[in-house]
């Protein structure tokens, strides 16, 4: 288990990244989720060792992570929002490279590397330059090399960026097999990849967890609350002794309006109760939190 207690971190410019972050992350599939600016990254970095706190602890089984953050990397698989390479290395010797940084033994790498190449489907390419790489095969790449060694813990940041349709979907049933006795922490603006593999999530803004835990816990708050309607009504309108109403999105529908409507009664003529998702509850957790700091 991944513990946080009373993290923050502030930079130099004033910005507070992370706000008192105390949460637990279970072993297998966790989901962040949060707007850009929410703190994600910075939190992620923060669990890598990759940067210090200001203060709090963070503990993975029973390794320190802030004082100690070498015993992590032992056991941890990383990949960056934005992964940089080695020029003119082809792929199999830049994974023969971080193999060896990471301590794997000849045996182990002669074993690994051949089997992340077919699992990230890198094996016609292992011999190409990564830099000439496309966007989509780059990402496959640090997702080979986060998964060297092993580890324990491993954290995405965006991983299913460039990739095809197909391609995340070949990534997603490739996190799915591998989480049973891992933690992978990942970080996406796709709630419906977070919703399809994960078991847990945490939803942040402004460096602060709004809230977390199961999805089936988080759900539960907002059932029967839910409607599709294709009429509008104004962002917050007053609901007779019931409460107030609002939309928590918008989309279209081949070119006409669809909206997903909080409501505790019908809200429009033609509303439907639906059932509720974990957009849903994303969409009225950040409606909640702008709405306190407009107030």
């Amino acid at each position: 288990m991944l513990t946080l207690s009373n993290v923050n971190k502030t930079y130099r410019d004033g910005t507070q990244a992370l706000k008192n972050i105390t949460i637990d992350f279970p072993t297998g599939m966790v989901g962040l989720l949060g707007p850009n600016g929410a703190g994600k990254s910075t939190l992620m970095r923060t669990i890598a060792g990759l940067q210090s706190a200001d203060n709090g602890t963070i503990t993975f089984n029973d390794i320190d992570v802030l004082n100690n953050p070498d015993e992590l990397r032992k056991t941890l698989g990383y990949l960056p929002q934005e992964f940089g390479v080695y020029p003119n290395m082809s792929c199999i010797a830049l994974l023969e490279h971080m193999a060896i940084l990471k301590g794997l033994t000849p045996t182990q790498r002669q074993q690994q590397i051949p089997e992340l190449l077919e699992l990230t489907n890198l094996a016609k390419s292992a011999k190409k330059s990564v830099a000439n790489f496309s966007g989509g095969m780059k990402q496959r790449f640090g997702i080979a090399q986060a998964l060297l060694g092993d580890p324990k813990l491993i954290i995405m940041d965006e991983p299913t960026a460039g990739l095809d349709p197909m391609e995340r979907e070949r990534l997603n049933n490739v996190l799915v097999n591998i989480s049973k006795d891992k933690l992978i922490l990942l970080s996406t603006h796709i709630v419906e990849d977070v919703e399809n593999l994960c078991n847990h999530v945490a939803l942040q803004f402004n460096g602060e967890i709004l809230v977390n835990g199961e999805i089936p816990e988080l759900l539960a708050p907002l059932e029967g609350c839910v409607w599709e309607s294709s009429t509008s009504l104004d962002t917050q309108t007053p609901n007779g002794e019931n409460g107030s109403a609002h939309i928590l999105s918008k989309s279209f529908t081949y070119g006409k309006p669809h909206y997903r409507i909080y409501s505790e009664k019908q809200p429009t003529e033609d509303a439907s109760l639906t059932r509720t998702t974990l957009q849903d509850r994303y969409f009225f957790e950040l409606a909640l939190k702008v709405g306190s700091h407009a107030n």
